[in-house]
């Protein structure tokens, strides 16, 4: 995706220009990450019409190799079940701690605000990764991305951004898990943090947008 692609006959297409044609989404932002990609910066790319997932899935029906690739991405999606809606929805369902030696800590993402009080406690010094739980329903996502942003009193001090990709509606959940992360020790690496975690698509479009706070204490609780 990463490279230019010569134009092609509509019997010569590459795989990422079906891709373009099976939806509006793929836009500039999930083909080349700046770090000057900002939440408030507007391309302003226009990307055409929108078409719920059974418009797109008529489309050009008679493209044998065509039919074929939408079916590898689309898996076993239920056709009838994704109804005429234009919109994808995208819930999170929970988020894990995992860090090797140690069941992983689940928490359910709230449905609805901020999860209440602290939300949990890293040790020190320690490796560990995040893994999101998500359910896509109705429509293709594309370019989900993940950001997420640290402060400890009042300064900033850390700052992720993560391109997560396209995801097809399904019946199971799906699951993502970050990069592996230390976190830092010593004195003044323990104590209280807030963080704010969003997952944005290509559209701009906001999934999860939370605010919450965690402990780096000496130990595990």
């Amino acid at each position: 995706m990463d490279s230019d692609h010569e134009k092609c006959s509509d019997h010569e297409e590459s795989g990422d220009e079906r891709g373009t044609r099976l939806s509006r989404h793929m836009s500039e932002s999930s083909i080349a990450e700046t770090e000057d990609d900002d939440d408030h910066v507007d391309r302003n790319i226009d990307l055409g019409p929108q078409f719920t997932l059974k418009e797109q899935l008529e489309k050009d029906k008679d493209d044998e190799s065509l039919r074929r690739w939408k079916e590898q991405l689309l898996g076993s999606v239920d056709i009838n079940s994704v109804g005429e809606t234009l919109e994808p929805e995208v819930k999170f369902l929970s988020l894990a701690i995992k860090s090797a030696g140690r069941d992983d800590i689940i928490l359910p993402v709230p449905e609805t605000g901020n999860p209440n009080g602290l939300w949990f406690t890293l040790k020190e010094g320690s490796r560990y990764s995040l893994a999101f739980t998500f359910q896509v329903n109705h429509n293709i996502v594309s370019g989900l991305k993940y950001t997420n942003t640290v402060w400890k009193t009042g300064i900033k001090v850390d700052s992720t951004k993560e391109m997560i990709g396209t995801f097809s509606p399904q019946a199971e959940p799906y699951t993502h898990e970050m990069p592996e992360e230390i976190t830092p020790s010593g004195l003044f690496a323990r104590g209280a943090y807030s963080a704010k975690t969003k997952f944005v698509d290509d559209d701009k479009k906001s999934y999860l947008d939370i605010s919450y706070t965690f402990d780096i204490r000496k130990e595990w609780l």
